[in-house]
């Protein structure tokens, strides 16, 4: 079993992060997704020497690189270091049971999580003995899943369901179990946009804590359009009331929005959350051919409302978002002063 950032137990690394985001605003790294493609990589690539002979294509199931291409994928977390990064979050949003089923990949999704925690975990450990007063960290993310536990997929079945809680309550507690394994400091439900599915992370997480001792979980959602409100239906205020129970290091949004649009629902969150706050915006909303256009300057410069108004203590990007922008967030980060706490 590898061992998290130092030889400290997880119970001291909850207050190592405290500490840090009581005094500086902390940076997320940006999107795995758009620097992976920047390697234009085949079918070969994602079933390297462990999967030959799978029936099905595994082109796309970006989670598999860090099986088979863990070069580039740790390479990927070294580049957000090197511009400011002080979280690498593995890649591993798709690396559940429920997800992988679509490529027939279920029975790889220990080692997909265990192997993408080691690439995090060598790129933080490389970032941590080169700047020794800025210690690099390893969150283990866990997406949402693609379905959902609240809609109906048939509109005229509303009861019908493709999972059930228990089913991803199984499943989330198998990915953080391997991701924490495989040298997570951290745990991330992230791109919540169904609610109850959160809340079977939240019940696996609880779990997770019984065997593991203290983890730092944060919880971060995604408000899918303008009309302010997750998938499920909940506004910032009421996804915040649904998660405050967790026991969360931070709350944010991420995905869907671009910071201009993402900015009311921070303020939201800002104002009534107990915990620390996360933020980590689109590089500006697709175009036409879904690619993302913002440059970094532009991003910062939207994103400056955020820090400018003390909102965020986890500032980062999300789709869209590459190593320049992070770059530009971090320089951005340094003139600003982190959300206050507030009292529970």
């Amino acid at each position: 079993m590898s061992t998290s950032i130092s030889t400290s137990t997880s119970t001291s690394v909850t207050h190592q992060l405290q500490e840090i985001l009581k005094n500086r605003i902390m940076l997320l790294d940006g999107a795995m997704g758009t620097m992976i493609q920047r390697h234009s990589l085949g079918e070969d690539d994602f079933r390297g020497k462990h999967f030959p002979d799978h029936p099905s294509s595994l082109k796309g199931d970006n989670d598999l690189l860090a099986i088979t291409r863990p070069d580039i994928i740790q390479s990927i977390h070294e580049e957000y270091f090197e511009v400011g990064s002080d979280f690498a979050t593995t890649n591993s949003f798709n690396a559940t049971t429920i997800a992988q089923a679509d490529y027939d990949m279920e029975a790889a999704v220990y080692d997909i999580n265990y192997q993408s925690a080691q690439c995090a975990r060598r790129a933080a450990d490389v970032w941590t003995a080169k700047t020794p007063d800025k210690p690099r960290f390893v969150i283990g993310a866990l997406g949402p899943t693609n379905r959902t536990a609240s809609l109906s997929p048939d509109v005229n079945d509303p009861g019908k369901r493709l999972v059930t809680f228990d089913e991803l309550r199984q499943a989330y507690f198998d990915a953080a179990n391997a991701l924490l394994e495989g040298g997570a400091d951290i745990l991330m439900i992230e791109t919540v946009f169904d609610t109850l599915n959160a809340k079977a992370g939240l019940y696996a997480m609880a779990e997770i804590r019984d065997k593991w001792g203290e983890v730092p979980v944060m919880v971060s959602g995604t408000i899918t359009d303008a009309s302010g409100r997750t998938l499920s239906g909940q506004t910032a205020e009421a996804f915040w009331i649904s998660m405050m129970h967790g026991e969360l290091l931070s709350v944010g949004l991420n995905c869907a929005l671009g910071a201009n649009e993402m900015l009311p629902y921070v303020k939201r969150l800002d104002a009534i959350a107990s915990c620390f706050v996360s933020a980590h915006p689109n590089a500006g909303l697709p175009n036409e051919f879904g690619e993302y256009d913002e440059s970094p300057e532009q991003m910062a410069d939207q994103v400056e409302q955020f820090v400018k108004g003390g909102h965020v203590n986890i500032l980062g990007g999300c789709c869209g978002t590459t190593p320049e922008h992070i770059a530009a967030l971090a320089d951005l980060a340094k003139k600003y002063s982190p959300r206050t706490l507030k009292e529970s």
